[in-house]
Order: structure tokens, then sequence, then C-alpha cells
């Protein structure tokens, strides 16, 4: 990868990673002011439990974008490891065009007409009064991050470059 391309990616994700540490310590704190407020203060803040419902859903996608670019997704690899390394290779590609399938049309696609229709609804939050339509945004979001590292993955899979995941091989496909 080009030196500028790569310094842009790794401030991608980097943000990414700022971001989710952020948004996890801002939930960790809301979950516990909603605690303490409901049993120290005798009656929760109304909108602790919107506020850390709308922040898991940003942690958990964006969180999944990260895992995903560090290739520590879940998979079932038993069957794949029992192929030849040429067949192993195929299917880590089959995989990855399945990702960016998902990415493209159910994340990016649907995602975007999740937030333009619910903005068009003028759904507003009962508790913390923001339009929904932008908490959904991270739909889009993440799916924008699945495929460009998805892209990455495929770039490293062709000109053999793909990294080993921890603690063991992705399918088989080691330098």
């Amino acid at each position: 990868m080009h030196r500028s391309l790569q310094h842009i990616r790794n401030i991608l994700v980097r943000s990414l990673e700022i971001v989710l540490v952020v948004a996890f310590i801002v939930l960790t704190l809301d979950v516990l002011w909603g605690v303490f407020s409901r049993y120290v203060l005798g009656s929760q803040s109304r909108w602790t439990e919107e506020l850390a419902i709308y922040l898991l859903i940003w942690v958990s996608l964006l969180g999944a974008a990260v895992t995903f670019e560090e290739n520590g997704h879940l998979g079932v690899d038993y069957f794949v490891g029992k192929l030849d390394p040429v067949a192993q290779k195929w299917a880590a590609i089959f995989v990855e065009f399945v990702v960016l399938a998902f990415a493209v049309i159910c994340l990016i696609y649907g995602g975007g007409v999740l937030v333009a229709r619910t903005l068009e609804a003028g759904q507003i939050s009962p508790a913390l009064g923001w339009k929904v339509g932008y908490i959904y945004t991270v739909v889009p979001i993440s799916g924008v991050f699945f495929v460009l590292f998805g892209l990455e993955h495929l770039i490293e899979l062709f000109t053999g470059k793909h990294p080993a995941q921890k603690g063991h091989e992705l399918y088989g496909l080691e330098d």
C-alpha cells in the first residue's frame, strides 16, 4: 500500500478506536449514574437508559468494524482448515466477498434508507430529544468501514500479504 494511503488508513483506524474508547467510557459512566440514581437517589434519571441503548448500538457496530479490520471476527474455520492451501485462499476470498456484499447491501444501502426514512418521519427520542435518524447513522458509517477493510483484506489475499490471525493462522495464509 502506498505510504500516504497507509497513513490515511492508520489515522482512520486510530480515530475509530478513539471514538470507541470514548463511547465505551461514556456508556460505562452513564450506566453507573443510572444505577446510582436509581438505588441511592431513589429515582433513576430518565435519560440514562436511552443513552445506554444508543451508545451500545454505536459501540457494537463500530467495534465490529474494528474487529473485522484486525481479522478478529468469529469464524468457523474447522472445515476450511482441512482444505489444501489454494482452496483455503479461495474460501477466504469468498468470505470477504460475502462480508462486502452484506456491508454494501445491508449496512450502507439499508442503513442509508433507515436513516433517511427515520429523518423524514421526524422521529425524536423520548428522553433525550434527539433525532433518531442521526443516531442510526452509525449503520452506514460502519458499513463504509467494513467495505474499506474488506477491500484491504482482498488486496492482501490476492498479493499474498494477508496477516495471520492472533494465536492461529487465518485460513493458513501466512507469509
